[in-house]
């Protein structure tokens, strides 16, 4: 619920409260920017201060129901509160002055009562609310555990049909963590993880309880794969259909909060994993303007048509101002009644109205209207909190991600393919393991921490499993054993952390989860956490590889730097950071055979292997060292903090 506020009705001055937040820009009305054409003068506007979806007034005994629903003849309010009848005329809403919208205020509400509700359209058209913060599914909700959502209210079986939404005016959560300040984005390194396959009960409070696992590994973000409502229960999330309401599959709304704030004590901050690139069917958005064959036509947020050749269920359009309005509502509620601290969009490079087609080389051609998209999202975010977090899933050219990094973005930067060559020992045609996408000035980028890089996410293979049943052999050496393919992975990760920039890891990577991603028919299926990999020495070292270097990287100034050489192409890689504070030298064999190699140091004297805590003399500025197969070091010219 949002803070108590002072709403005028009429002549009355009443205390209300929304179940939703509407943009800075929204004009008192709950108008989409755009809706001046008066198509009803015979109607009657909602009244001034009421957002969309449920505001509750009157100390939650009243309630005013808000629906965009431009082009709709008639919309009955159908619930608890009118035994779910769809002729009663009490319950017809009023249709606003401009055509756009339809309203009803509803009195005599207990406060602490969960209400079940609807809206009939158009005499033929059951929809949930758009905006709604809870919903009751008869098809999935019998799946979900007591142990998950105890007291789940009761689906009103025999009396509606579909999805059907939930609203409650006082849902009371008290924050116990209200200062929290987020990580500088230079210092992010960010855990990313699937609720469902991380903790076996699936559950927020489960979650909750393995945070002193994420502050003993180090990470200061958490990356939540889509958690608002979705279809079915067994899911990635990225089949979207209520935005406003967290999936019931992972508990209530208050054991999300207390996930969130329990992070915030933390030190740990929280990304939402977000999808707006697309809604699926069951969507009430999508189903008020579909055709027989489900295809939204003259749908105010969507396309009949996708513009890209990835595109999955109905495709918003970011050029309508009803999907700006939509968007701008969404992010707001997420970061105000949740206090999310930033999101990661899913597929934000189809947020274009230019239609490539089946052709993808065309859909990441440079785009000046998608550019204006975002940048008209990132200064709405921005304008909300300017330290939020926006983290874009792009994949299009240097051009384009280059001019949303100048305004602050950050982008995905997929190196899972030369990551997995270079662990597992192979160099193909093009020198696959090269991994000098770690550095910023290869796209000729001028913003140096926009990229947010990864070896590992939930669309790629695992490092390890790709190590162990492909890895390259020489003799006795073989990087198919187990403990072989554990020390590739920590000198993966030495490489990975010592770039400027932030970093992302994939769950269960600091632990070399060797399960296979599978095929397209298993990919999406649960997945074991395994959490019995911590018994194993050579997955603890992995491990404490990995904490050593998260921590070294928050830590230390010198792994921000932008005073850097590196040479990332041959099977010895190796990485200079340089800066006032300390100097750091990264050298690792990514071969499979012994290599002699000559390091160049910015300084003589002693320098610090920090992984053995043993030391070398360096001499010469040309220091020569001979190095095993998967031999890796990170020297610094004094003790990393």
């Amino acid at each position: 619920m949002r803070n108590l506020y002072l709403l005028f009705v009429g002549a009355l001055l009443i205390t209300a409260t929304s179940c939703k937040k509407t943009p800075s820009s929204n004009n008192g009305s709950g108008n989409v920017p755009g809706d001046t054409t008066k198509t009803n003068p015979t109607g009657k506007d909602v009244p001034s201060g009421v957002g969309d979806g449920v505001t509750f007034i009157n100390g939650g005994k009243s309630a005013i129901f808000n629906l965009y629903a431009p082009n709709k003849k008639s919309v009955t309010l159908i619930g608890d509160f009118s035994s779910w009848s769809t002729t009663d005329t009490k319950y017809a809403m009023t249709n606003s002055v401009d055509g756009t919208r339809w309203w009803i205020q509803i009195d005599g509400l207990d406060p602490n009562t969960e209400y079940a509700y609807q809206y009939y359209i158009d005499k033929s058209l059951k929809v949930g609310d758009p905006y709604c913060e809870k919903v009751l599914d008869p098809n999935n909700d019998k799946y979900i555990p007591t142990t998950v959502y105890p007291n789940l209210k009761a689906y009103p079986t025999g009396k509606t049909t579909g999805i059907v939404s939930v609203m409650q005016a006082n849902q009371p959560y008290t924050w116990k963590n209200t200062s929290f300040t987020r990580p500088d984005p230079k210092n992010l390194v960010v855990y990313e993880l699937l609720v469902r396959d991380f903790v076996a009960t699936h559950s927020y409070k489960t979650l909750t309880d393995t945070l002193n696992y994420m502050k003993r590994l180090g990470v200061n973000a958490i990356e939540l794969m889509p958690f608002n409502e979705f279809e079915g229960n067994d899911s990635w999330g990225y089949n979207p259909n209520y935005y406003f309401a967290p999936d019931k599959y992972y508990g209530t709304k208050n054991d999300l909060k207390a996930f969130i704030d329990a992070c915030h004590g933390a030190g740990i901050a929280v990304i939402q994993d977000i999808v707006l690139n697309h809604s699926f069917g069951s969507s009430p958005m999508v189903q008020m303007y579909a055709d027989a064959n489900g295809v939204p036509l003259n749908n105010p947020w969507y396309n009949s048509t996708p513009t890209h050749p990835y595109n999955v269920g109905y495709q918003f359009n970011h050029e309508s101002a009803a999907t700006k309005y939509f968007v701008k509502n969404v992010l707001k509620f997420w970061t105000s009644e949740y206090k999310i601290d930033g999101f990661r969009f899913d597929l934000a490079k189809g947020f274009t109205q230019t239609n490539s087609g089946t052709d993808v080389n065309a859909w990441g051609n440079y785009d000046a209207s998608r550019v204006a998209i975002w940048k008209n999202y990132n200064n709405y975010i921005k304008s909300l909190d300017p330290k939020l977090y926006v983290i874009l899933e792009y994949f299009a050219g240097n051009q384009e991600e280059g001019e949303l990094a100048n305004e602050g973005m950050m982008t995905w930067t997929n190196l899972s393919t030369p990551g997995e060559q270079a662990t597992m020992g192979y160099n193909d045609a093009g020198g696959s393991w090269d991994i000098s996408g770690l550095f910023y000035d290869g796209y000729g980028f001028t913003n140096p921490y926009a990229l947010v890089a990864y070896f590992e996410s939930h669309d790629q293979e695992r490092l390890q499993y790709k190590n162990g049943m492909y890895g390259n052999a020489s003799g006795t050496y073989s990087v198919k054993d187990l403990p072989t393919g554990l020390k590739r992975d920590e000198m993966g990760a030495a490489f990975m952390f010592s770039s400027p920039g932030p970093k992302m890891v994939w769950q269960f990577g600091e632990r070399g989860y060797d399960v296979t991603i599978g095929t397209d028919d298993v990919k999406l299926q649960d997945k074991l956490p395994h959490w019995e990999y911590m018994n194993d020495v050579n997955r603890q070292h992995l491990f404490k590889v990995y904490s050593q270097m998260i921590n070294w990287k928050k830590n230390n100034a010198v792994f921000t730097s932008t005073n850097f050489k590196y040479s990332l192409g041959g099977a010895v890689k190796t990485i200079q950071m340089l800066d006032a504070s300390n100097n750091i030298e990264v050298v690792g064999n990514f071969g499979v055979t012994a290599a002699t190699t000559t390091i160049t140091f910015p300084s003589t004297g002693t320098w610090i292997d920090n992984f053995t805590g043993t030391t070398i003399n360096v001499t010469s500025l040309t220091f020569t060292i001979t190095l095993a197969p998967g031999e890796y070091h990170l020297y610094s010219s004094s003790p990393l903090k």
